[in-house]
Order: C-alpha cells, then structure tokens, then sequence
C-alpha cells in the first residue's frame, strides 16, 4: 500500500493557491496509486515550536523541563517517523520574502537530525531517507524562472531541493505556478498551467 505524506505550509488557508495544487497532486496520486493511505500535516495548523537553547539541551540528552517542551518534542518525532513512513511526499510551498515560511523552516528544521535522516561518512554527509518520490507545489507572486532578473533571489525552490537531497530525496518533480501577483491574466494562466501538469503526471 502506498503512503502519501500531504504537508502544507501557506497562511492563506482557502484562498492559498499552493494548497490547491497539492490537493491536485494527492488527488492525482490517489488515483494511480488506490487504495494509498494518506498522512496530513497542515503545518499552520500543527506546527511545531522553534527551535530554542531548552531543545538544544533536550537533544544532548538533558532534562525536557515542561510538558509543553516534551509535547513539541513529541510532535518533531512524529515529523520524522512519518517522513520515513510515506513513499510519496506532497509539499506545498509558498514563496515568503524569497525563501519558504518560517512554519515549512520549522519542519525541515526538525526533519534534519544527524544519524536519523543523514549521517557524516568518509565522503562527507550521505542522506538516509531514500527511494521516495517528492513533488513540490511552488507558487510565487513574481517570476523567477529563466533569464528574469529576479532569479538570483530563489531561495524557495533552489533551499528545497538541496535540503531534500541532502537527506536523500532526490527524485524532486515542482509543480509551479508563478507570476500570481502580475495580474488576474497571467495568474490564471499559471494555475492552469500547473493543473495541466499535475494532471500529465504519471505514476
């Protein structure tokens, strides 16, 4: 049985184009994968806390010092077993101020763990979590592809796909849909564009 990890990470909630596309690509994976079990993270919904000196005591194996510090360590472990648990990974993932929202941050920033999800070999660090399949639903209000001036500001999709094949995930497939501010035309044009490529995908 197939395992689709669902993670998104726009504030927006119903008005967020990113969360559409990734309920395009679940769906999209649904059917050609059926019968697929589906793990939900919303992560404005359950985010985890960031991180602070009480969890970098915590991960050298110090006292958890409240119930409040143990329950987000919790939820961060959580992120880690359902990681290794999924073959597929949906990720939604707004472009904030060049770069991702400080919620999908705190995600990698818990998925990221020495000898779990990469370890440090005699050729310097290998990823662990490996034979998956990611897709990332990108959107971003301006254009950053190509010769636009702006490309030298992605920090969104270029910091996804070298943190995820530093953990081992490197089959990354983005579905985009960019230039969504430059007026109703062109944002209509690019979401229709990004539904035409979920629905090519294939299995």
């Amino acid at each position: 049985m197939t395992t689709i990890l669902h993670i998104d990470s726009s504030i927006l909630g119903g008005y967020s184009i990113s969360r559409t596309l990734t309920a395009g690509i679940v769906a999209k994976q649904q059917a050609l994968h059926p019968g697929g079990r589906i793990i939900r993270r919303d992560l404005i919904v359950d985010a985890t806390l960031h991180l602070s000196d009480a969890h970098m005591v915590a991960f050298q194996g110090g006292e958890v010092g409240n119930a409040a510090l143990g329950q987000d360590l919790a939820v961060g472990g959580a992120y880690i077993d359902e990681l290794f648990a999924a073959d597929i990974i949906v990720i939604g993932a707004p472009m904030y101020n060049f770069s991702v929202p400080s919620q999908l941050k705190g995600w990698i920033d818990r998925i990221c763990v020495a000898g779990r999800t990469f370890q440090y070999g005699a050729n310097g660090p290998e990823g662990l979590v490996i034979g998956k399949k990611v897709f990332i639903a990108s959107t971003r209000g301006g254009v950053y592809t190509g010769d636009s001036p702006a490309a030298g500001l992605d920090h969104q999709e270029s910091y996804l796909r070298g943190v995820l094949a530093f953990i081992g995930l490197t089959d990354v497939t983005v579905v985009r849909a960019e230039g969504l501010n430059l007026g109703e035309d062109i944002k209509a044009a690019a979401v229709a564009q990004a539904k035409q490529q979920i629905e090519a995908l294939a299995a």
